[in-house]
């Protein structure tokens, strides 16, 4: 989470930006950011669970393969990170297990309360929508001291989203392991470890318990918050600029964002469980995603056209998209159903029954053609 002021100048220079290409011919040019391809992940299923302990070197965790190392926020726009990140993942009956390797000279930490805001240490992040529909997600945050930040979004703050701080995740179990010391500037640390186990049960809604099945595809994101330190009397001050503001943090993820917020979901990565223990991690982009593409283009032109003109636009020529278009070798037709105050965009293909849709709130749904 980030403060609101923040939140909301992160948002006017994202789509200012976005403004700046609002009329280019083509309908990706200058969202180029937001269409990379995110990175993806087969997690595997194990019979024994590992010990939350802060030690990533046991048994179990051999199963599981490290991820890439993390990349600026902006992916290839910024430099990469002078810090390696990484992260490895398992699933079993009732917890999904995540354990990262934090490189770090300078170990530190100073809040200890839980739901402080974490991240004004440095900190480990996670991002979880287990539905993939963009809301309904949820955020973790652990520092050196193992102080815990959990919290529930139902939309993104793009879109009025409110933060449930007061959600706290049932059964939620996390520890660290520092390689070196907390919050001693005398020595050189190598840096810090970290475990989690998350209940389904906690990131699920309602009564019924959402464990994944074999090939189901959920979305998620790791980030991890630097910030540039001074030594001042044996303790670590964040260093401030000209003005004596902050220098603003470092943003290490795993897979890129295309802009300065971890909240544009439908950027996050592609996590794929596998009921296999081991095996095969090839992944394969669903077809359903290369359509949903199209939907983040209607959305995000529609709100550089909200912003021009105060109203969205009616028609998909005025957001300079067609509405026939190919996707994996399939023809596509993309709708929209508009109004000054409220949108919906749609897409589908001759083959099948079923239409994706996304509106202003940018809630992604399927629909019967029946229902449309």
């Amino acid at each position: 989470m980030r403060s609101n002021i923040h939140r909301k100048i992160l948002v006017t220079i994202f789509f200012s930006f976005l403004a700046f290409y609002a009329n280019a011919q083509s309908p990706f040019k200058g969202l180029e950011n937001l269409f990379t391809t995110p990175r993806n992940y087969i997690i595997h299923y194990t019979k024994t669970p590992p010990v939350i302990d802060g030690d990533i070197n046991d048994s179990t965790w051999n199963q599981a393969a490290w991820t890439d190392e993390f990349q600026d926020i902006e992916g290839d726009k910024k430099p990469h990170p002078a810090l390696r990140t990484q992260v490895k993942m398992l699933w079993g009956d009732s917890c999904i297990y995540i354990a990262a390797k934090l490189e770090e000279p300078n170990v530190w930490a100073y809040e200890t309360k839980h739901d402080a805001v974490v991240f004004h240490d440095n900190d480990f992040e996670v991002f979880i929508n287990p539905n993939n529909t963009i809301h309904q997600y949820y955020e973790f945050e652990v520092n050196a001291l193992n102080t815990i930040f959990d919290l529930f979004l139902d939309h993104p703050y793009r879109d009025r989203g409110d933060a449930m701080i007061n959600y706290n995740a049932e059964g939620l179990r996390t520890a660290v392991k520092v390689q070196g010391t907390v919050n001693n500037p005398a020595d050189t640390d190598k840096g810090w470890t970290v475990e989690i186990a998350i209940p389904f049960k906690a990131i699920s809604m309602g009564n019924n318990i959402n464990i994944p099945a074999d090939g189901d595809l959920w979305r998620i994101n790791f980030s991890r918050v630097e910030w540039d330190t001074d030594v001042h009397d044996g303790k670590y001050v964040k260093q401030t600029n000209a003005s004596g503001e902050l220098k603003p943090e470092h943003n290490w993820v795993w897979s890129a964002q295309g802009v300065i917020d971890m909240h544009f979901p439908e950027r996050w990565g592609y996590l794929q469980f596998s009921k296999s223990i081991t095996g095969n991690n090839a992944f394969t982009m669903p077809y359903s995603e290369l359509q949903k593409r199209y939907l983040w283009l209607i959305y995000y032109r529609e709100y550089l056209y909200f912003r021009k003109h105060h109203r969205y636009a009616l028609l998909l020529k005025q957001l300079g998209i067609k509405n026939r278009i190919v996707v994996n070798g399939k023809a596509n037709l993309l709708k929209l159903e508009a109004t000054k105050h409220q949108f919906m965009g749609l897409i589908s293909d001759k083959e099948s029954n079923l239409v994706w849709t996304i509106n202003q709130q940018s809630a992604i749904n399927q629909i019967s053609k029946e229902n449309e």
